[in-house]
């Protein structure tokens, strides 16, 4: 197995002797501890030694350091097998590209390092000028430490459904503004609740000018970001509190099998007609498909159903996974 390695170095533009206003103090003591620590492999104890600082802060900088992209690893190579199952993926639903990681000892790990894989997938694609669109969730949040912080020029991002109440660190809002702070991108956002009282009050809102402008923004991205949901105990759904055990035996008895922007869909690509869809405010996962290009994110068995779905209903160029949902997917 093959790793490598990328440090982004600190250029603080100034010459020897002088000091920028710019000058970032921190990131330059990142910068040196990486250097030191990947690039001529000296030791913590030896950093530690060098810059005049404790062992422990050698040891939280290097931290910070992979956290913040100042030093990105990548693994080069992928086991023969997740190869095969990725060729026949992209042969079976005509895909530009699939990426299957392997199965992690610790099965609760699929989501971040499918993150992981997203993240440096997207540090080779993203450019100036683009539109990004993003659904939300753990998995897509878990991607952010792996894409190296830049600024881009005129690139808008474009959170694709309204808030939460009970998911900070998951919350699309909150990831949007992070994705889009990382890529020094300006963020849209949908400045309203995922689920509306009623379908009147949703209807009133998505048809609030500065809601509506976000909307015409989605029928014209360069690129979404997605990932599905599903409906068990433990989905996210009913982690926070969107719905109760009511409405997902209704969703069930009605055919859902998960969700994909917050909106319920069937097996077989379709959003279902069902109370709690007239709730959500989100682009319609449908509208996606006028995108230039879409990832689908997810993994996990139990999502295996759901993704299927997704894979039908957005057709996406890019799908990224785990290797016991690709053998199911590829037959």
């Amino acid at each position: 197995m093959v790793a490598t390695l990328r440090l982004k170095l600190h250029r603080s533009g100034t010459r020897v002797g002088t000091v920028s206003e710019n000058f970032d103090v921190e990131q330059d003591i990142r910068t040196r501890v990486a250097w030191l620590y990947f690039i001529e492999g000296l030791t913590q104890d030896k950093i530690a030694q060098i810059l005049n600082m404790t062992r422990a802060r050698v040891i939280r900088t290097l931290a910070a350091c992979r956290e913040d992209g100042t030093v990105q690893i990548r693994v080069t190579t992928q086991q023969s097998h997740c190869i095969e199952l990725e060729r026949k993926l992209e042969s079976a639903y005509g895909l530009e590209r699939a990426v299957v990681i392997a199965k992690p000892q610790d099965g609760s790990k699929i989501g971040a390092m499918i993150g992981a894989a997203t993240g440096a997938y997207l540090q080779d694609i993203l450019t100036d000028g683009m539109t990004v669109g993003l659904g939300w969730g753990r998995t897509l949040s878990s991607s952010l430490p792996h894409i190296a912080p830049r600024s881009f020029n005129k690139m808008t991002v474009v959170s694709l459904l309204g808030g939460l109440t009970r998911a900070a660190l998951f919350n699309p809002s909150e990831f949007a503004w992070r994705f889009a702070d990382r890529l020094g991108a300006e963020c849209l956002i949908m400045a309203a609740p995922v689920f509306a009282p009623d379908s009147r009050t949703r209807d009133a809102l998505i048809n609030h000018e500065g809601l509506n402008d976000i909307f015409k923004h989605a029928l014209k991205l360069d690129l979404a970001i997605v990932s599905v949901g599903d409906l068990s105990p433990n989905s996210a759904m009913s982690r926070y509190g969107l719905v109760d055990r009511e409405d997902i035996a209704t969703l069930l008895k009605a055919g859902a099998v998960g969700d994909i922007l917050c909106r319920f869909v069937d097996a077989d690509g379709n959003v279902l007609n069902h109370p709690l869809n007239d709730r959500v405010i989100s682009a319609d996962p449908q509208m996606l498909r006028s995108s230039r290009k879409i990832i689908l994110a997810s993994g996990g068995w139990e999502k295996t159903s759901a993704i299927k779905s997704g894979l039908k209903m957005l057709k996406p160029a890019i799908l990224i996974t785990d290797v016991d949902v690709a053998e199911t997917l590829a037959g």
